[in-house]
């Protein structure tokens, strides 16, 4: 079923329950939306873009911070045939540009937060963009934009009436860019609507689960999170900013049950509890049953950490890129808690392979390059037809990750391929070092790279960051890493903040470039 017409069955079926919910802690703010509201308001919006000449295969930017007006608009987009474009808000103007001059939208919405960034390369833009729609305070909407509630004025709420087909080009979603410019991925409705069936019967949403989501919504990851509470119609609270007091007064205030965390804030929630910030008693927790990670490998030590704090909660970790819609192409599994560390089993509906450089399938225990393949895998990259023959091959996408398998038939990421460090002919797997040094007490976060080395090529380099209040030094944890074999053990410490982007990922190319100059 189209995402659609799951939305217009919601609204029939449970019109009046509340379908989203908007926290912002910051201004105090709570509002929240019922199925009937989210259907008109997507209907409204499609009618008024229709009204302006926006037809089936256009293309229309969607540049908005996490907000209840982000996923009407999106599903309004769908509505008219067009293709969604949610764009990254951390992009810088140059590469918002840069996107716009490739999908061409004809629209683009954008929040009161980018306006100096779409004003300082609006002459880019103007190629493509017919009309800006601006969200924001009215007083502050640029003379080039409309105001979102000034274009839908007076447009009716009736179902714009466009058919659409299974098949049909839904959305361009963008690649993280963090090693150049991000690559549009094209997406169909098929792919969207997989999303919803992998990810409810990997977690067992109902309609009496709630989900807390946390992440970006232009990320394929918290919105097909969410997707699988969307398809049996379960409310979704969104919450603007990711403070540990925050979150749990959202989880106990709101009665979540489902919430998927990113790396860092899971750090940062037990950090907070170890520290005395946070008295678990003085919320309403019983009822969170799950805790999902995905975005970026998890260290087993926070995991196992969390299950002491929180021993009643169900995990999983979930494995996915843009290119194949999302999470879920392989999860852990809600009952294998002792395969901690593993990104799991093949999903609902997805085949997996490990093979090496020449594309032959290698043995349990090889690592070599993981492809998936399944109804998620992405339709091509967007007027990039070299890329997409070096991605997808005979229905296989080439994910880039190194992984093995076990004996038992769980996968293993060994890490991305571009990642490895090889000093003095070895292969050194960074998560590997990175989760061993995450089990130090006094460590928060921390990220392996290869920095140049004449004798060896590359040598082993951690950066550290450090829990507030705490001390190490590099004699300590150089000495620490005495238990890792030789070769792969770091040459350097450095102490520093790991930089993550906004979906958790440690941010190896911009570590490589700080740090390029330190080759002996």
């Amino acid at each position: 079923m189209i995402i659609t017409e799951i939305l217009a069955r919601n609204a029939r079926v449970y019109g009046d329950d509340i379908a989203l919910v908007e926290r912002d802690p910051s201004l105090g703010r709570r509002r929240e939306m019922t199925w009937e509201s989210f259907h008109r308001d997507a209907n409204r919006f499609a009618n008024a873009l229709r009204a302006i000449g926006v037809n089936k295969g256009d293309r229309i930017a969607h540049l908005l911070m996490n907000s209840i007006e982000w996923l009407p608009t999106y599903f309004g987009i769908l509505r008219t045939g067009a293709w969604a474009v949610p764009l990254n808000f951390r992009f810088e103007a140059d590469v918002i540009a840069a996107c716009i001059e490739l999908a061409e939208p004809k629209v683009l919405l954008f929040g009161e937060e980018f306006t100096q960034r779409i004003a300082a390369v609006k002459p880019r833009l103007d190629a493509a963009i017919e009309r800006y729609i601006f969200f924001g305070e009215a007083i502050s909407c640029p003379d080039f934009a409309v105001h979102y509630l000034e274009f839908i004025r007076g447009i009716p709420a009736d179902d714009p009436g466009l058919d659409l087909d299974i098949g049909d080009d839904a959305a361009l979603y963008f690649t993280s860019g963090t090693t150049g410019l991000p690559k549009a991925v094209r997406l169909t409705h098929r792919n969207l609507e997989h999303a919803c069936y992998v990810e409810n019967l990997h977690h067992g949403q109902t309609r009496e689960d709630t989900f807390l989501c946390i992440p970006p919504l232009y990320h394929t990851g918290a919105k097909m999170h969410w997707f699988g509470s969307f398809i049996v119609a379960g409310k979704a609270v969104i919450l603007k900013g990711a403070n540990p007091k925050w979150i749990l007064e959202a989880v106990s205030e709101e009665q979540a049950t489902i919430v998927w965390l990113l790396v860092p804030w899971a750090h940062d929630i037990l950090i907070a509890w170890e520290q005395g910030e946070l008295d678990l008693n003085r919320y309403r927790l019983r009822q969170w049953r799950l805790m999902h990670i995905g975005a970026q490998p998890v260290p087993p030590s926070l995991i196992h950490a969390w299950k002491r704090v929180f021993p009643w909660h169900d995990y999983d970790t979930n494995y996915g890129l843009t290119e194949c819609t999302g999470p879920g192409c392989v999860h852990l599994g809600l009952n294998n808690i002792q395969k901690i560390g593993s990104i799991g089993v093949p999903g609902f509906d997805w085949e997996c392979r490990i093979v090496d450089s020449e594309g032959n399938d290698l043995a349990m225990g090889e690592a070599g390059e993981l492809l998936v393949k399944g109804p998620g895998v992405m339709k091509e990259y967007y007027r990039n037809p070299q890329a997409t023959a070096e991605a997808v091959k005979d229905g296989w996408l080439h994910t880039g990750d190194i992984a093995r398998w076990d004996k038992e038939g769980f996968l293993w990421l060994v890490d991305r391929k571009k990642d490895l460090i090889i000093t003095g002919g070895e292969n050194v797997s960074p998560v590997e070092v990175e989760n061993f040094f995450m089990e130090h007490p006094a460590i928060q976060d921390v990220a392996a790279i290869g920095t140049p080395d004449k004798r060896l090529g590359e040598r082993v380099t951690v950066i550290i960051q450090l829990k507030p209040g705490r001390a190490l030094s590099q004699a300590e944890a150089l000495e620490f890493a005495e238990r890792l074999p030789r070769y792969k053990r770091p040459r350097l410490v450095l102490f520093d903040e790991v930089p993550r982007n906004a979906t958790g990922k440690i941010e190896k190319p911009k570590l490589r470039e700080r740090y390029r100059h330190l080759g002996s």
